[in-house]
């Protein structure tokens, strides 16, 4: 269930457009849908310590600059006493090629926070770029890591998205090829691939 929570003095946001929608494990006043313009959604990037290993990496995602491009995920509030825990924990849990920045994000009330997420550029190591949909979805399939099975981070994932109301096309596509067939209960396909223009830095 969403909480809604005015924006409050020495509290801060943490954006979350990955499995931290599902599965935050860390404290929060209020978890909010929101927005991010100018970036897309894709999982370009490979994981050797979550959801693959050294010698099968799986894909999770990043956030990729794109004109003209919006990506939901969820926002959440934290009390200004839990951040130094929250962002240590969070920096160990990203530390695979991503690094911190600060973002707008838009929330469900038409309100502006500035909030922090973690992205994996072009510029790590475990990049795994422009791929297609059938080819993440069959290292998808194959990956399996200490946190779990890349099948389950994909599909989970979706049903997120689905309920905070911002389907990802990229991640549907994605898993309309792993669903089971004759799943009536996960969301349905939206479309394709969207086409985007790329933004380099």
């Amino acid at each position: 269930m969403l909480r809604s929570s005015p924006v409050s003095p020495g509290t801060s946001w943490i954006f979350g457009y990955g499995s931290l929608i599902w599965r935050p494990a860390f404290p929060h006043l209020a978890r909010r849908p929101g927005w991010i313009d100018g970036w897309s959604r894709r999982l370009w990037q490979r994981s050797t310590d979550h959801r693959g290993t050294t010698d099968a990496p799986g894909r999770v995602a990043t956030l990729i600059r794109a004109a003209g491009a919006r990506c939901g995920g969820a926002a959440y509030q934290i009390d200004g006493a839990d951040l130094p825990s929250v962002l240590d924990a969070l920096h160990v849990r990203e530390q695979q090629g991503y690094d911190a920045i600060h973002l707008e994000v838009r929330l469900d009330d038409g309100s502006t926070v500035s909030a922090t997420t973690w992205v994996a550029t072009d510029a790590n190591p475990y990049f795994a770029g422009d791929e297609s949909v059938a080819a993440i979805a069959d290292v998808v399939r194959r990956s399996h890591g200490p946190s779990g099975s890349n099948l389950e981070y994909v599909l989970e994932l979706e049903r997120a998205l689905a309920a905070l109301g911002a389907p990802d096309p990229h991640v549907t596509a994605i898993a309309d090829i792993l669903r089971p067939r004759g799943d009536e209960s996960a969301p349905g396909a939206l479309h394709p691939d969207a086409a985007i223009t790329i933004v380099r830095s």
